[in-house]
């Protein structure tokens, strides 16, 4: 899957202010910094994923063209992960693209399932 608007431009211009010592503590950066590896543009990246962070509404606009692109119309969170973790990764990845998917009112009238059940059920904070 490609998703267009110069996004890794975008990435690497969000990520170069998040890198600004005053964003580190909104973004959590403390000990994560030191896991990420740059690749040759410059984007960091954990376990070849770029890093997409809360700053500058990135995963927003990510899961949004992701989820209503014209060649995989409204789809559910568990393709959605599977088609997004190959190029992206950020915390609680999985969990926020639930949430995205469950106020899409599009995708919830042409299912019958329940989208918090994608993720399994929970027993004491975690999945089985």
């Amino acid at each position: 899957m490609t998703i267009g608007l110069n996004l890794p431009k975008q990435i690497l211009n969000a990520q170069s202010k998040a890198r600004k010592e005053e964003n580190f503590i909104n973004e959590d950066l403390q000990g994560m910094i030191n896991k990420l590896k740059p690749r040759a543009d410059g984007t960091l990246c954990s376990n070849n994923r770029s890093w997409i962070l809360c700053f500058g509404d990135l995963r927003a606009l990510i899961m949004h063209e992701s989820h209503k692109s014209k060649y995989s119309i409204h789809l559910g969170s568990d393709k959605m992960y599977r088609d997004l973790k190959k190029l992206y990764w950020w915390p609680n990845m999985k969990a926020e693209i639930v949430t995205y998917v469950s106020k899409c009112l599009t995708w919830f009238v042409g299912s019958t399932r329940d989208p918090t059940m994608e993720m399994g059920e929970y027993n004491n904070g975690l999945c089985d």
